[in-house]
């Protein structure tokens, strides 16, 4: 069994990054478990004098969390043509440890127009030594969509399709690691 941990870069309780992480979550095929990681607004600011001994314990919980994943999925909306500080944030907290080195991720998006931070999010992960799958994108497009609508195209047959797809090629790309 695989275990994915999926991580919103959203902190809004209608987020429509959030929704498709949860939608990955619910369609995951046999073999694959996803599990989500919500705790990004309650990490304190990074600072390098709490690492080691003095890392809180809600920094010491993700980074625990993405080292007992198989790989990561990450769901990251653009703010001002950027990543969201709470999810820059919360790689922050990662990037000393050895929780990111070779580890599997994927990047999927809920808004076709979030290209700059969808690169400059690549690029941190490459950065901080992630693996990424860039071969296998998936994006469903939720952008302005109210949260009745954002279940109802998440529960579309093509969509749930789509994202057992992507998981599938995801764990693909894990095991051949």
């Amino acid at each position: 069994m695989l275990n994915i941990l999926a991580i919103s870069g959203s902190l809004r309780a209608a987020s429509t990054n959030s929704a498709l992480i949860a939608a990955l979550a619910r369609n995951a095929p046999p073999g694959c478990r996803v599990s989500v990681y919500d705790g990004l607004g309650c990490l304190p600011i990074f600072d390098p004098d709490d690492e080691g001994e003095r890392t809180p314990l809600e920094a010491s919980e993700l980074i625990d969390a993405v080292t007992r994943a198989d790989g990561v999925i990450v769901s990251c909306p653009e703010y001002a043509h950027g990543v969201p500080g709470g999810l820059k944030n919360g790689l922050d907290w990662l990037v000393s440890r050895d929780a990111a080195v070779a580890k599997p991720a994927m990047l999927v998006h809920a808004s076709p127009r979030s290209l700059f931070a969808r690169a400059a999010l690549a690029e941190i992960m490459r950065t901080m030594s992630f693996a990424l799958c860039e071969g296998n994108m998936l994006e469903i497009v939720l952008l302005g969509k109210k949260q009745p609508e954002v279940e109802s195209i998440l529960a579309e047959p093509a969509n749930r399709l789509a994202m057992r797809d992507a998981l599938n090629a995801f764990a693909d790309f894990i095991r051949a690691r």
